[in-house]
């Protein structure tokens, strides 16, 4: 059976899904359609992200199935709209990532950037910086007792120089390195030890799951739809949350803890492969 989509925002899982035979992209109506008053027609499958504006609303009242990539959203949705639970489905994004063995990633990152590879990095990346947490980040990692550490932020170059005109009165040379427009960003969460995201945002960070499915331990806020993936121990009352310090001394401090959690990460990131995801999401709109 052939099924017409529309969308929030694209996202690679929907690229992939619109390769098919039997999904199409529902065509708006066009300025003719308007005029001749012709009946606006809606998708029978709505992926909805971010906010409900006036569009996403009228889309939700419409469809026959709504796919949503968290839990927080379903329940938001479903307490803003009068509909059965059962039309709204949870599919997490895709994580889609060439892994590679981390050590020997790590192992090349540090002798390009002269850092000593016993040192544990841990790493900070955003579409956004500010939002996604990075004056905290500094914050926080640059408080801690230990320093068998190396602080990572990438970013593109406008928020990166920033940055960096921000830090210029600090002399953190020896413990951070600012990337800015960096080629292959997977890369740096394959050389990363722990990515922590003191994030603002409450949209799922597609970057929490990448960090976990190549092996690292992961921290970031409980406003974030991203914690449903993690345990508590790493989720953050809020971005300044205080007991974050205490929580990255420990784990650079175990290392059996740090490598239990990185194996536990990647066990459960496997689970939301692309190919995975899409199998889930056709087994679903075969329901309808």
């Amino acid at each position: 059976m052939s099924h017409t989509i529309s969308f929030k925002a694209k996202n690679r899982l929907i690229e992939e899904l619109l390769k098919q035979d039997n999904i199409s992209l529902l065509s708006k109506n066009s300025f003719m359609d308007k005029l001749l008053f012709k009946k606006k027609e809606y998708a029978k499958v709505y992926f909805h992200t971010g906010t409900i504006d006036n569009i996403a609303s009228e889309n939700i009242k419409n469809a026959k199935k709504i796919i949503v990539n968290s839990k927080t959203l379903k329940e938001e949705i479903l307490q803003k709209f009068n509909i059965d639970e059962n039309f709204v489905e949870v599919v997490y994004p895709a994580v889609d990532i060439e892994y590679k063995k981390p050590k020997e990633i790590k192992l090349q990152f540090c002798e390009k950037f002269n850092i000593d590879p016993k040192k544990k990095i841990i790493f900070f990346t955003g579409r956004n910086l500010k939002a996604s947490g990075v004056i905290e980040f500094i914050n926080i990692v640059m408080q801690l007792a230990n320093n068998n550490f190396f602080a990572l932020v990438a970013g593109d170059k406008k928020q990166i120089t920033n940055l960096k005109f921000q830090l210029s009165k600090f002399n953190l040379e020896d413990k951070l390195l600012l990337l800015e427009d960096y080629k292959d960003i997977d890369e740096l969460f394959l050389a990363s030890d722990i990515f922590l995201l003191p994030t603002h945002t409450k949209s799922f960070a597609l970057n929490v799951l990448k960090a976990m499915f190549c092996k690292t331990v992961v921290f970031t806020t409980v406003n974030n739809a991203s914690k449903e993936l993690i345990d508590v121990f790493s989720t953050m009352d809020s971005p300044n949350d205080r007991s974050m310090q205490f929580k990255l001394e420990a784990i650079l401090q175990n290392k059996e803890d740090m490598k239990l959690i990185k194996k536990q990460n990647r066990k459960i990131a496997k689970n939301y492969t692309l190919e995975k995801q899409l199998e889930k999401i056709n087994s679903i709109l075969e329901t309808i």
